[in-house]
């Protein structure tokens, strides 16, 4: 259970992150209750979903981007290994993926836990999940729909790592 001044704290972070998106232009949704938001921004080929939530209990400020569809089931093993090569060279965030039902997201996470949160914090956050969902989302569903294999898939991978 949160102590109330963990609870003082997430509010205070909620409210800033708010503050920092609004003065930077951002339009997103509020979700007060949960402090929560959610917004939408265009990749340079797929639509992203973004979920800013300040979690009162971890005291960290995270960004989840679910990817807009699921990982169809005949390959769902070899995006399983897929998600593994992405995650290796990641330096911030991962990728989380539900075997069971497809599902593939990305999780950026930055702890605020007795400190002061500057709205460069936010900004990165939203920076790198962009960056990093913009990157993999199109491969993903290449994979899913048989476009690439994983072969082509790790390829990709490696000739940007060289």
């Amino acid at each position: 259970m949160a102590t109330e001044n963990e609870i003082k704290q997430a509010k205070a972070v909620y409210e800033k992150m708010c503050k920092a998106l609004d003065s930077k232009g951002w339009k997103f949704k509020r979700f007060d209750e949960d402090l929560t938001i959610s917004l939408g921004v265009r990749g340079d080929d797929l639509p992203m979903d973004l979920i800013m939530r300040v979690n009162t209990g971890a005291q960290v400020v995270s960004v989840f981007s679910p990817m807009g569809f699921k990982i169809s089931e005949d390959k769902r093993v070899e995006a399983a290994l897929a998600v593994c090569v992405a995650n290796y060279g990641l330096v911030n965030g991962s990728f989380d993926y539900d075997i069971n039902d497809g599902e593939i997201r990305f999780r950026a996470t930055q702890s605020f836990r007795e400190s002061i949160t500057g709205d460069e914090v936010f900004e990165y956050l939203l920076a790198i999940t962009n960056f990093t969902v913009d990157k993999y989302n199109d491969r993903f569903l290449m994979l899913s729909k048989g476009m690439i294999d994983l072969k082509k898939f790790i390829e990709m991978e490696n000739a940007e790592q060289n």
